[in-house]
């Protein structure tokens, strides 16, 4: 089965998988004390936003680079989300194995899509440094 090219960003599954991940968290954290609102609870909802809105910007972006610095980007969001979902758990504010699954899924599919991206840079550029064999040049 051929692979179907996206249009845009919300056709890509890592976006939707993102996306579930927010409203996960926004759900989850719900229960944190009132106290952490401009705490642990801002700055997670915050790094969590931060997954799919940064793959969404790399989408439209014309070169491999910048597609893979707003992809990076992500991936930095989704380790700080990993601190903060142990951080809960620690401080007693809950756990919880679906959420962790579900960030770990991102996580795998993005740098394997970051990958592919880079990887095709390269070979572009591998393409471009190969020197004709027929080119009698000096």
């Amino acid at each position: 089965m051929k692979n179907k090219t996206a249009k845009t960003f919300e056709e890509l599954i890592v976006w939707q998988k993102a996306h579930a991940f927010v409203l996960s968290i926004y759900s989850f954290s719900r229960s944190f004390p009132k106290y952490e609102i401009f705490g642990l609870t801002s700055q997670f909802r915050r790094a969590a936003v931060s997954i799919p809105a940064n793959i969404a910007e790399g989408f439209r972006k014309k070169s491999n680079k910048d597609k893979a610095r707003f992809y990076n980007m992500a991936q930095g969001s989704i380790e700080e989300c990993r601190y903060y979902l142990i951080l809960s758990d620690d401080l007693g504010y809950g756990k919880d194995q679906k959420i962790n699954t579900l960030l770990d899924e991102i996580s795998k599919m993005l740098s394997s899509y970051l990958s592919s991206i880079l990887d095709s840079e390269f070979s572009i550029l591998d393409s471009s440094l190969k020197v004709d064999k027929n080119d009698k040049k000096n």
